[in-house]
């Protein structure tokens, strides 16, 4: 059991090979690379099944042991500081390390034929491995440092997906959008990981908790500025998670391919604030103020997005609010303390909402087929649902 612990520094770098590979595959044999494009869909699927069997042996040995590993080396020390990197694995990084690489697999086989004729067939793949590595590597983080470095790596590439026709303005206006707002949390992430630090001189996780308990206990340190910390902290997980005020990105960045929509916007990526709100719970806890900002913040996102998708008519943006509200009802159940509540609600609406996004891909394509799409024209007159009257659908939801 140890040898295999010992090996998990390799979970967030298997999934590197593809784009690797691809680019000195164009740079050095563009021709047959390209010819030979949809071999890379097979080596996408194959490593993220490597790091999926890994994951779940992980998980059972955790489940028989119920033991934490953690591994940590220095990599910069001076007499006032000493900042560490390594890696943990316990059961919150398990179940989300199965359901990235669970869903990115369906994804991926669903992509291949999906993307089939698009022009960027091998972009798409190599987007798709480098956000993977991204969000593996913030679930095995082992300090705030480390999971802000990877929380920027998965804001990088969703900009990179979400824009992937970035020669439609509507695609190009929503990855700006979404970067732009997802800047404005992660500015205030990086300001409540320094103020921490401040107050406890350390970036782990387990120190970070333990410290801030003695101060608290012994009352030496002031609540208003430990309070304001805290909510910096969750300001990062308010933008990436879709939470009000920071939601307006979600919706927008539909114009992305479905099976990026399916991937980032219902069961990773928006997943990592959840992860991130999850890993820094007992801190948040013992801080009052803040598990009620959180709770409301919740309940506000849980009306919004559920009245907003009601009057949606594009499939895939109604799909968007709807996982908006249901976000709002992880958030909620982490701001109750309800730990184990809202990481089950995160697993099945994960697969659920990933599915209901491929459907509506395959809806999508099946109006096409009937109406005959023309990107020509301002409005396709689809039928839907077997209705006898037809649903105005702008252009953009045919993606």
């Amino acid at each position: 059991m140890q040898q295999t612990y010992q090996y998990g520094w390799i979970i967030p770098f298997i999934p590197l090979p593809v784009p690797i590979f691809l680019g000195l595959g164009l740079l050095l044999f563009p021709t047959t690379t390209i010819r030979l494009r949809r071999m890379w869909s097979f080596q996408s699927v194959l490593l993220l099944s490597i790091i999926l069997i890994f994951s779940t042996n992980l998980s059972i040995q955790q489940i028989n042991s119920n033991s934490i590993y953690q591994y940590v080396w220095s990599w910069l020390i001076t007499n006032d500081f000493s900042l560490e990197l390594g890696y943990l694995l316990d059961p919150l990084t398990s179940i989300m390390s199965i359901l990235i690489t669970t869903v990115g697999i369906a994804v991926l086989f669903y992509s291949d034929n999906y993307m089939a004729h698009d022009q960027s067939y091998l972009k798409f793949f190599t987007s798709m491995s480098f956000f993977s590595t991204s969000m593996l590597g913030l679930v095995t983080s082992s300090n705030l440092i480390q999971i802000y470095i990877f929380w920027e790596l998965v804001g990088m590439s969703s900009y990179l997906l979400i824009g992937f026709w970035f020669s439609r303005p509507l695609a190009a206006n929503a990855c700006q959008k979404s970067f732009v707002t997802n800047r404005v949390g992660d500015f205030g992430l990086l300001l409540g990981i320094l103020g921490f630090y401040w107050i406890t001189g350390s970036f782990e996780f387990e120190d970070l908790f333990e410290i801030v308990n003695n101060l608290i206990y012994a009352n030496e340190v002031n609540p208003l500025f430990l309070t304001l910390c805290a909510v910096l902290l969750f300001a990062g997980s308010v933008a990436k998670s879709a939470q009000f005020p920071l939601h307006v990105w979600l919706p927008d960045a539909m114009e992305g391919p479905t099976p990026i929509s399916a991937l980032i916007h219902a069961a990773t990526m928006v997943a990592a604030g959840i992860f991130l709100v999850a890993r820094l719970l007992p801190l948040f806890i013992v801080i009052p103020p803040t598990m009620n900002l959180i709770s409301l913040i919740a309940i506000i996102t849980v009306l919004l997005g559920a009245v907003l998708a009601l009057a949606q008519k594009d499939i895939k943006r109604g799909l968007a609010y709807s996982t908006m509200s249901q976000l709002g009802y992880m958030m909620l159940a982490l701001g109750m303390g309800s730990y184990r509540n809202a990481l089950f609600h995160l697993i099945t609406h994960a697969y659920s909402k990933a599915l209901l996004f491929l459907g509506s891909g395959s809806i999508i394509h099946s109006m096409e087929r009937l109406v005959g799409y023309s990107p020509s024209k301002s409005q396709n007159m689809v039928l839907m649902g077997g209705l006898r009257k037809y649903i105005p659908i702008t252009k953009t939801s045919f993606f």
